[in-house]
């Protein structure tokens, strides 16, 4: 959501602030709103970064196979992009704009969009045009059986955060001005009749405080010199807002954006407590319904009903969370014992390479399994 900077300073003038600094108004506008958008990308990259380690799996005719499409999009969408960057600027566009658009070129390379305008239909394909790309406009209109188009949600997150944040940005900047003043100096300049009589006076006490005190307020060790008539009286404060004051409502920035984009805010805030039942939680809500929204979109434009037949591409997330392999040790001798899985399929949910032996690649079962109808008969024969 952009912000009009002319209706923003109106809105600073009062009657009891008739005049205001344009650059200090913008300097604040500035730090103000590098709060929102540093929340706002953290959780884009945290996000994209989930997703960049996920494999994108292929299959043909219900068999997994790595041929050019799992290349294309496990190594090298294009000439200019690893998958890493790419499915990063796919991540960022989507909740940039909402919306973001892949093209396919003439050399079935992949590209993400900068830019693009969008003509939608209800009863014919869609149709884009002035697609922009590193600087390059495509000319060619597509339709939307040429390209993949994803859109994340019916209401724009990031419009929706600029919204909250054009009122609570205001707590944050009247957190950070009462501790400017409570840790600001306060004092009494004591002025004598004599001196306040003088005929200068007026330019003498302006002069005094631009030459003087406004250098001894700036100083962190300063002396203040005075003349005759004059004495002052400071001290320090210490009250009002405190940096943690702020930093908490820096945080609540944080923790409102987490929740909007899906992500746990212990995440967010960095805290390392339950993070395990954090990352599940992130997975769950998070990045499975998004990797469904890519995977949808790449089947039925790259595969359409040939997936019917066995042939699609599946978005792997397992390789997201870190597995430590003492911790789940046991676990994995019950997979392998109760046959539900073979070694290899251990070992890739792992991150360990597969073995090209056979006997890795069958399934085992322990003798203390058996039939439940053989579990019967033995208990009626006791």
């Amino acid at each position: 959501m952009a912000i009009n900077i002319i209706d923003w300073l109106k809105s600073r003038i009062s009657p009891s602030n008739p005049e205001i600094n344009i650059e200090t108004e913008l300097f604040e506008l500035a730090s103000s709103a590098a709060v929102k958008n540093l929340a706002f990308k953290t959780g884009i990259n945290i996000i994209s970064k989930a997703v960049s380690k996920c494999e994108i799996k292929t299959y043909k005719d219900g068999k997994e196979i790595r041929g050019d499409n799992w290349y294309r999009w496990n190594i090298s969408p294009n000439k200019n992009q690893s998958s890493s960057v790419f499915l990063s600027k796919l991540v960022d566009r989507l909740y940039e704009n909402n919306e973001a658009l892949v093209i396919e070129t003439s050399s079935n390379e992949l590209l993400v969009a900068d830019s693009f305008h969008r003509e939608a239909h209800a009863l014919k394909e869609d149709e884009f045009t002035d697609v922009v790309i590193e600087n390059e406009t495509f000319k060619r209109k597509y339709r939307s059986s040429d390209v993949m188009y994803f859109r994340l949600a019916n209401d724009n997150i990031k419009d929706l955060i600029d919204k909250l944040y054009v009122s609570y940005g205001e707590l944050i900047e009247y957190a950070k001005k009462a501790y400017k003043k409570g840790a600001g100096e306060k004092g009494v300049l004591n002025i004598s009749a004599a001196a306040s009589g003088k005929p200068d006076f007026e330019k003498t006490l302006q002069q005094m405080m631009q030459k003087r005190f406004k250098p001894y307020f700036e100083a962190d060790s300063a002396v203040l010199p005075l003349t005759d008539g004059y004495s002052y009286t400071g001290n320090k404060t210490g009250a009002g807002e405190t940096t943690r004051d702020i930093r908490a409502q820096i945080d609540d920035v944080f923790v409102y954006t987490a929740r909007a984009m899906g992500i746990p805010p212990v995440l967010m805030l960095g805290e390392v407590a339950d993070t395990s039942k954090a990352i599940d939680a992130f997975l769950t809500f998070c990045i499975d319904p998004f990797v469904d929204l890519i995977s949808e979109e790449i089947n039925r434009k790259t595969f359409a009903k040939d997936i019917l037949n066995g042939s699609y591409i599946k978005i792997d997330t397992k390789t997201i969370k870190h597995i430590d392999l003492l911790s789940v040790a046991t676990s994995i001798d019950k997979l392998i014992g109760s046959g539900c899985f073979c070694i290899n399929d251990i070992r890739e949910v792992v991150g360990e390479e597969k073995i090209s032996e056979d006997w890795a690649k069958q399934h085992w079962m322990t003798k203390n399994y058996e039939k439940t109808e053989d579990a019967m008969t033995g208990m009626k024969g006791d």
